[in-house]
């Protein structure tokens, strides 16, 4: 299959990236791991594709102890390697396949907004953020958008027309702090049937302070529940998990598809979240990140 016919814009800095997406209604590409296969299927037609591959400042890694910032063009083979966040690099290891991870971006994940893939969720279980820049007239203007208001819909981000997503911002997991992801896959590689993401902190006397999941594949967006609250500040040698991951499960509204039942999802998220959740603390116990 073929694409449908598009103008092709292939600026080289990111000055003149914005003046195009300000001048033209069309798709950027930068991994084209989904874009390429949704235009060859017919799935979408743009009028204009734009390609920010030679626009040499939107790529890089940079780490700092507060965080890390990864460029729109950083590959998720890349950001996986360099090892800046574990949690990210954890998911990172779960994306599809080597050769998928070579040429996808981990910002083109976040703006593709799939709620089955596990990029998103790393960035909202961290409150991460995405900033966006437009041109308006002669400057560049950027916004950073928090990960709970990025996530609009199924393939819906808050990235506007006229806006380019210029790099993500994951929070460091911090001091005492651990973090896992589970997710079960009909085949390694494969979007999951249901996944969880957690992250847990703890006191020095390894009491429970702070707990938060998100769910992939059970909804429209990263269903993100905060169980802090539940886990009662107990000790996380008697916690009951199964107890806790309950609220997780209770907390998704999964849908039948030919892959799996709703009932099936539902049932995945429980199983996930409790074993997300102990591996987590298990991480924090041991000295976190």
């Amino acid at each position: 299959m073929k694409p449908p016919p598009f103008e092709y814009h292939a600026p080289r800095d990111l000055g003149a990236a914005l003046r195009t997406l300000a001048e033209v209604r069309g798709k950027v590409l930068a991994g084209g791991q989904s874009l390429i296969p949704m235009l060859n299927m017919r799935l979408t037609a743009p009028e204009h594709l734009v390609d920010i591959n030679h626009v040499a400042s939107l790529g890089g890694i940079e780490g700092s102890e507060a965080g890390v910032r990864v460029g729109a063009l950083a590959r998720h083979s890349e950001v996986e390697r360099a090892s800046a966040h574990p949690l990210l690099t954890r998911a990172l290891k779960l994306v599809a396949h080597p050769a998928i991870r070579n040429r996808g971006t981990v910002v083109g994940s976040l703006v593709h907004a799939d709620p089955a893939a596990e990029l998103p969720a790393v960035l909202a279980v961290l409150g991460g953020s995405v900033r966006v820049a437009r041109s308006e007239g002669d400057a560049q203007v950027a916004r950073d958008v928090p990960a709970e208001d990025f996530f609009t819909g199924p393939m819906e981000s808050a990235v506007q027309p006229g806006e380019l997503a210029v790099s993500a911002y994951f929070p460091a997991l911090g001091r005492r702090t651990g973090g896992a992801f589970e997710e079960v896959a009909r085949r390694h590689g494969d979007y999951a049937l249901a996944g969880v993401c957690a992250v847990v902190t703890l006191d020095e006397e390894a009491f429970v302070t702070a707990a938060k999941v998100a769910c992939v594949g059970v909804g429209p967006v990263p269903v993100v529940v905060d169980v802090g609250e539940a886990s009662g500040h107990c000790s996380v040698h008697e916690l009951d998990w199964a107890e806790v991951a309950r609220l997780a499960q209770s907390a998704v509204e999964p849908e039948d598809d030919i892959h799996a039942s709703a009932t099936y999802r539902r049932h995945l998220v429980g199983v996930l979240a409790e074993r997300a959740l102990r591996n987590a603390a298990r991480e924090a116990e041991t000295g976190g990140a």
